[in-house]
């Protein structure tokens, strides 16, 4: 029996990663997001990879988009779209976010406070405004990931153990979007950089030079590197392709211990590996950059 038709409501990562799920267990696909780009928040150049391999696979994607009406027909699901567009499903798979639910496990009878959105407001070392009851994972906050989760409970444990100086303070968590190709960043984004007119260079390394890349028949990647303007600390990166969600780790690990440019260009990746990309795309951002052949603007500041 064929699989069936479905549309995917909402084209973040939760979205995607879903359709990600039935397109390779036989489904056609069918995404639609209501903001211009999927992935909202993410910087369209990581996004447009993904974008334009899915769009070559799934039966339609559509983004600035709303799903004005379904209706239960004896043939399926007919769904009308904001564009006059209808098509009949045999599934829809509703991924439109999610909202805390502080107000709904009486955490007031407690004492602890839970703001107007139903998140618990904590600080550093964890702690609601009632000192013995801590609060960790989505319900404490963005970003609303399990590896937060995780160090913010090893965190509170260690407070509640009276381990001295305990507390979480990340400068950097990283997001994935477990989709083929993956999307990972961390830090800084470009987008966040424009909006707060935050001056910064950048280095982008693209894997149609990667012979790792070529060989796995999957060049369709980038690697992109933030940088603080004159110091070249770096800020943020942001990376699309096979096994982004692992690379990533190494940017988040450079970021907090205040690593520069020359600090990754320098470091010796093993080649042809996917993870030297981070190496050239760092020396992109230097100048020093010997596996691109040199074109202007390759290196750019905002």
């Amino acid at each position: 029996m064929a699989a069936p038709d479905v549309v995917v409501i909402g084209g973040g990562i939760i979205g995607l990663e879903l359709a990600t799920v039935y397109d390779a267990l036989g489904s056609r696909v069918t995404v639609v997001e209501l903001l211009d780009q999927l992935i909202p928040g993410c910087d369209p150049d990581l996004v447009a990879p993904l974008h334009k391999r899915i769009e070559g696979r799934y039966e339609a994607i559509h983004v600035g988009t709303e799903v004005v009406s379904v209706k239960a027909m004896k043939g399926g699901l007919k769904v009308e779209l904001s564009g006059g567009e209808t098509a009949t499903f045999g599934g829809i798979l509703v991924a439109v976010g999610r909202k805390p639910n502080g107000h709904s496990i009486g955490a007031a009878a407690a004492g602890v406070e839970v703001d107007s959105v139903g998140f618990i407001p904590v600080d550093r070392e964890l702690r609601t405004n009632v000192p013995w009851i801590h609060a960790i994972g989505d319900i404490a906050g963005g970003p609303l990931l399990a590896h937060k989760a995780a160090h913010e409970g090893r965190a509170a444990a260690e407070v509640i153990a009276g381990v001295p100086g305990a507390g979480f303070d990340a400068r950097a968590i990283p997001s994935v979007a477990f989709t083929d190709p993956e999307v990972a960043w961390m830090g800084l984004t470009e987008t966040e950089a424009r909006q707060q007119g935050i001056e910064y260079e950048k280095g982008v390394f693209p894997w149609s030079a990667s012979g790792r890349a070529l060989g796995l028949g999957r060049d369709e990647g980038l690697t992109k590197l933030l940088f603080e303007q004159g110091a070249r600390r770096l800020l943020g990166a942001g990376i699309v392709g096979v096994n982004a969600g692992d690379l990533i780790s190494e940017t988040v690990h450079a970021h907090e211990m205040g690593a520069d440019a020359e600090d990754l260009g320098l470091t010796i990746h093993p080649h042809p590996t996917l993870s030297e990309t981070l190496g050239f795309a760092a020396e992109v951002a230097a100048g020093t950059i010997t596996d691109l052949l040199p074109r202007q603007g390759a290196r750019s500041a905002r």
